[in-house]
């Protein structure tokens, strides 16, 4: 078994897998550019669901493992993990939903009077809606929850070094004898891996909705969600092939307008844009075993496109088992 483990990457799976190594003992160390909120996990709504990230033999069961650590966490009220009502929408015909879906209690709603229990009812304009289904999951409020991860791993003994950029995989320190690539989008150049494709994931931050107490997606064109947090709201999304990091004025506008209309709400201030490359891997999520050109061990942990909350303790565990 390996002494000492540096991991490349300090989004939601570097950070797991930090927590998971370091908590067992190992005298581990994390390298980014960017760490915690900076990072394309301080980005993302971080709801579990498997979404764009295949394939789904692997991603599912992985996704199931980690849906009982999260559920698990939400008796930690540092943790920023709660259950929250998920509602997911379709506009073209009949909602399929899925068998862990089924597994996990899903129930089909009626989108003919929709409203939101708890409190003060609000009902919804889901007029170019044709189906639903509803379903329990953890949400992870990633304000809260990415500094608690690192808050866990430095209390385990690990250490975070931001503003690292390696130019290539061996350039990490000879001294760690293992090796574990979590760099997400970054893995593209850094493991000359051309399956990687961002997937531009935009949002705008707006203040806390009255009364909202569950999630509302719809995947269909426009892509919109809505997503609830302890101090705010996630409004959403887009997924394209981009590598624009910046915000777009327009794109934000049809966003908050599109997640107002369907909340029945005028449209509230922007707190804040958000933009994140969801890793997305055309050959799939890549977890292996591989040697670096000095003997090391390295194990890739990356291309969890918009999954990378949905499936960081699954992998983790997977990568652990992999040194084992």
């Amino acid at each position: 078994m390996p002494k000492s483990v540096a991991i490349i990457g300090a989004g939601v799976s570097g950070l797991t897998c930090g927590v998971l190594f370091a908590e067992r003992g190992f005298r581990t160390a994390i390298f980014a550019e960017q760490s915690g909120q900076q990072t394309t996990s301080g980005a993302a709504g971080a709801l579990w669901f498997p979404y764009d990230a295949q394939p789904a033999d692997k991603v599912i069961p992985w996704a199931l493992a980690t849906y009982k650590v999260l559920v698990d966490l939400t008796k930690d009220a540092l943790s920023g993990v709660s259950m929250i009502e998920l509602r997911q929408y379709c506009r073209t015909g009949e909602i399929q939903i899925p068998d862990w879906a089924n597994s996990l209690g899903s129930s089909v709603i009626s989108t003919a009077s929709p409203v939101i229990p708890g409190g003060v009812e609000r009902s919804l304009d889901v007029s170019v809606f044709k189906s639903g289904f509803s379903l329990r999951v953890p949400l992870m409020d990633t304000t809260i929850y990415l500094d608690y991860l690192v808050d866990r791993f430095q209390k385990a003994g690990g250490s975070i070094n931001s503003n690292v950029r390696f130019g290539k995989l061996e350039d990490v320190d000879p001294k760690f004898d293992l090796v574990i690539n979590c760099a997400g989008i970054g893995a593209r150049e850094l493991a000359h891996d051309s399956d990687l494709e961002p997937h531009r994931g935009q949002v705008a931050i707006v203040p806390k909705i009255d009364n909202l107490d569950c999630v509302i997606v719809c995947d269909d064109a426009p892509l919109m969600y809505a997503i609830p947090r302890t101090n705010d709201c996630v409004f959403g999304g887009t997924n394209e092939i981009s590598d624009d990091l910046a915000a777009n004025p327009a794109t934000t506008t049809g966003i908050v307008a599109e997640c107002s209309r369907v909340l029945k709400i005028d449209n509230p201030r922007i707190l804040r844009e958000r933009v994140g490359l969801r890793p997305f891997r055309r050959s799939g999520v890549r977890l292996e075993r591989e040697r670096l050109r000095d003997g090391r061990t390295i194990i890739h942990n990356y291309g969890h496109g918009g999954s990378g909350f949905t499936l960081s303790w699954g992998c983790a565990e997977n990568v652990f088992a992999i040194v084992g």
